[in-house]
């Protein structure tokens, strides 16, 4: 599968500037924070390493049964030869989540604050290169936002901007995380990279957990598809999760998009990425994401074919295999009847109420939006259909004394 662009939404000599004084998406640009760190090196390793279609069918129930697994079962559980066991796959999920999370699902919502981007990833509707209405909203703004949000008895918030620290500084996404504290217990962030200084000065602020998604592991592809700003860097974004954990982050997030590259390939590395990171800090709170590729402004070809549903559960079951206490999301990315079943089955968390525009909660939404949804119930549809489940629905599980 190859990603493909609408090349109508750049003009000929943008593209020409680009690749002109297109930077090295090797090397570390000034001011990034290097590790000393060899995680991102072992799980390019293991990455190249995967070959799906060595696993046979006794790896795959091996992989099933153990009671410790490890990335070699995530490998056969990924391959294809797992597909004609989905359904012990699902059953054996089912029971670990049920071990670790009991019939609990997590609610929560994100509000996008900014959607300023200095990046040109030609998959995502924010990229600096689509002509779309951008827009950042002040404090005031968030607060109302926030606070709107609050009415809905959500008492988690995912605090969202478009990968700008010109647009969205340091210090602001700080203040965001101040107003947040006010409303809601539990506050995530997914914005930028940054260095470990910044997650601590985020962690004081307010925020419990970061979530990054690599996108792709392979670091080729990477190049292909992050063609300018600091998103471009694929060493700094590998370790972004590190950094957070150092920083004092309670939890980190990891996700591939999947379909921007082998899937399965991508689902292995973010596996064993989390697997390794877990082993080394074994304080953090994990979780995983799973999402599709949607469709976005400006560009009716991001819509790739590869992974249908019995792929993503194959996924999600996967990750839950690997790790049975992982926080698992799937958002409105997906479609409702497809996020009933994952909830029933692997995952454990759901957004609700979602808007992905610039300041909708509240009133006019003044920025479009990064992708197109499919999930749009609000929060009490949600709640209530988890509870038509045979589920719990929980707002959050953490009291701050």
């Amino acid at each position: 599968m190859e990603t493909k662009i609408n090349e109508s939404i750049i003009s000929e000599s943008v593209r020409e500037d680009m690749k002109e004084n297109r930077i090295d998406h090797m090397t570390y640009l000034a001011g990034m924070e290097v590790l000393e760190s060899d995680i991102a090196g072992q799980v390019i390793a293991a990455m190249e390493g995967y070959d799906y279609n060595c696993y046979t069918t006794a790896d795959v129930q091996r992989a099933i049964y153990h009671d410790n697994r490890t990335p070699d079962d995530l490998g056969a559980l990924l391959s294809p030869a797992a597909l004609p066991f989905l359904e012990e796959m699902a059953q054996m999920a089912q029971k670990e989540t049920r071990k670790h999370f009991g019939n609990s699902v997590m609610m929560f919502t994100p509000l996008y604050i900014a959607n300023y981007c200095d990046n040109y990833c030609i998959y995502c509707g924010f990229n600096c290169h689509n002509k779309i209405r951008r827009a950042k909203l002040d404090l005031e703004g968030i607060e109302r936002e926030m606070k709107e949000i609050s009415k809905s008895g959500l008492q988690e918030i995912l605090i969202l901007t478009g990968e700008s620290p010109k647009m969205s500084d340091v210090k602001y996404i700080g203040e965001a995380c101040k107003i947040a504290r006010k409303y809601f217990r539990v506050i995530g962030l997914e914005v930028y990279p940054a260095n470990s200084e910044d997650y601590h000065y985020w962690h004081k602020c307010g925020a419990d957990y970061v979530t990054v998604f690599q996108e792709t592991y392979n670091s080729d592809k990477y190049e292909t598809l992050h063609l300018a700003g600091r998103k471009r860097i694929f060493p700094y974004r590998i370790n972004a999760q590190e950094r957070a954990l150092r920083g004092g982050m309670r939890g980190v997030g990891f996700g591939a998009l999947l379909g921007l590259d082998d899937f399965r390939r991508d689902a292995f590395a973010t596996g064993t990425h989390a697997y390794l990171l877990q082993k080394k800090y074994p304080h953090a709170e994990i979780a995983f994401s799973c999402p599709r590729l949607r469709p976005i402004i400006n560009n009716d070809q991001i819509n790739p074919m590869d992974v249908q549903e019995a792929q993503l559960l194959q996924v999600v079951c996967a990750y839950r295999l690997l790790l049975p206490f992982a926080s698992i999301t799937i958002s409105t990315r997906e479609c409702q009847r497809v996020r009933d079943n994952l909830i029933q089955i692997a995952a454990t968390k759901i957004s609700a109420g979602v808007d992905v525009g610039i300041g909708g909660h509240s009133g006019e939404e003044l920025g479009d939006e990064q992708f197109e949804i499919d999930d749009t119930r609000n929060v009490q549809e949600v709640y209530d259909d988890i509870l038509s489940h045979g589920m719990q629905p929980v707002m959050s599980d953490y009291i701050y004394v």
